[in-house]
């Protein structure tokens, strides 16, 4: 499955969601990262921040195409459970969508 999420970096904390909408792409998903936008690093800890919001390993989401902060996702698991998960994380940002261990 495909999922669409814009890239939030150097962000205080790192969560997942809620979605944003934009002209060209649609609905987004917003993943904010504290790493910077430099050498990957940034594209890297939103694929981490995902798949763990998501409940799925690291090596199950893929970035297959980049246009700026828009990134899109392929996600390795069955399509029911993974549509159900991101709408919840569109919905609202909740307390399990932050990902920061303070």
């Amino acid at each position: 499955m495909r999922v669409a999420i814009r890239v939030r970096p150097a962000a205080d904390r790192t969560a997942v969601g809620p979605a944003t909408s934009d002209p060209t792409h649609g609905r987004l998903l917003v993943v904010r990262v504290r790493e910077p936008a430099v050498e990957g690093r940034a594209n890297e800890a939103a694929l981490r921040a995902l798949a763990q919001a998501l409940g799925v390993r690291r090596s199950d989401v893929a970035l297959i195409r980049s246009i700026g902060r828009v990134k899109f996702i392929e996600v390795d698991a069955p399509d029911d459970v993974i549509t159900r998960r991101v709408e919840e994380l569109a919905q609202h940002s909740d307390p399990a969508a932050r990902l920061d261990s303070r």
